[in-house]
């Protein structure tokens, strides 16, 4: 037997109004547009789209589907390609046009993502409550670390005005973001900075593989910078913090293990660290890889993560990589 519900959706089309029955004891009525067409996710899901209309939905697995807009409303099917899943974790990566994309770009991009996706796992694992984000430049870092979740205290130093400018802009609404206009080192001091390297500014000079690599090396600008210690400056941009938790990034253009060495005995504060250390040299007298793995594992700190900044586009090789290390004497207890 036909329900009341029922009878009225059949009279509704009569005076004017769209009806699109959804099942039992669910429909959309409209006074304008459609018709509309209904797509069937799983037994008790629907979705309800305007028929031409520029969304579909395309299938992932048993528990997981994507919406997307088709290209100007086309009706065209998502390409299966389009959609990557992430192992059996039920995410999914969304390549429009896959055909067309560099692919190094993707990798590079995901690699990044992952990096700060992992650091703040980190920071959370550790009770990490100040980050020291030494070479912020424009607070790029920054920005990701509190997109991803982390809310605790950052210190950033950058040493360049014009850079420096645009990072104080950048922190001016976020109460508990530090920014210092200075660089740091193994030495309280002044020294010369190339700058006009976009995000590239360095203490050090170019490398002859650097500078066939990267046209921006060939011409720069110099400025006269304030070179500050790591120890000198930590109870200052720690200070009002009951229980200090410090984790440093270092991203200095081949000068981070000058920076490590100006925090002295104080680098046994830091629960964590992260470094670009370089495979190939971009920068006359920097260490290698290996070098500055040595140096900090010395120090106490354990390879938690390693992630590709560059690669050369010819040959595949990895330039320089963020490597995340921890010092698992620093974990919580009952951390597995």
């Amino acid at each position: 037997m036909q329900t009341l519900f029922r009878r009225l959706l059949r009279l509704m089309p009569h005076v004017g109004v769209q009806v699109t029955d959804l099942g039992p004891g669910a429909a959309v009525v409209s006074r304008r547009g459609g018709p509309y067409e209904v797509t069937d996710v799983d037994a008790g899901t629907k979705v309800l789209s305007r028929r031409g209309g520029p969304y579909r939905v395309t299938g992932v697995d048993k528990d997981t589907w994507v919406l997307r807009r088709t290209r100007g409303g086309a009706r065209t099917a998502v390409a299966e390609q389009g959609v990557v899943p992430l192992g059996d974790t039920g995410a999914v990566l969304l390549i429009e046009d896959p055909e067309h994309q560099d692919e190094r770009r993707i990798q590079l991009s995901a690699a990044e993502y992952l990096c700060v996706q992992h650091v703040t796992a980190m920071l959370e694992l550790y009770g990490v409550n100040c980050v020291f984000d030494v070479g912020a430049n424009t607070g790029q870092y920054a920005k990701r670390l509190r997109k991803a979740g982390y809310t605790g205290r950052i210190v950033s130093f950058e040493p360049t005005s014009e850079t420096f400018a645009r990072l104080a802009k950048a922190a001016e609404n976020d109460p508990d973001w530090q920014v210092h206009q200075c660089g740091l080192g193994r030495e309280e001091t002044t020294a010369e900075i190339h700058k006009s390297w976009l995000t590239m500014n360095s203490l050090l000079p170019p490398s002859d593989y650097g500078k066939g690599r990267y046209s921006r090396f060939k011409k720069s600008d110099t400025e006269e910078i304030r070179i500050r210690r790591l120890d000198e400056v930590m109870d200052e941009a720690l200070a009002g913090l009951a229980d200090p938790v410090p984790y440093l990034k270092m991203d200095t253009q081949g000068y981070d293990l000058e920076v490590f060495a100006g925090a002295g005995k104080r680098v046994a504060d830091f629960v964590g660290m992260q470094s670009e250390v370089a495979c190939l040299r971009l920068y006359e007298g920097s260490p290698t890889m290996s070098e500055a793995v040595a140096a900090y594992e010395a120090e106490g700190f354990g390879i938690t993560g390693m992630y590709p900044v560059t690669r050369e586009a010819t040959t595949g090789r990895v330039i320089e990589f963020d490597c995340v290390m921890m010092r698992a004497t620093s974990a919580p207890e009952g951390a597995a």
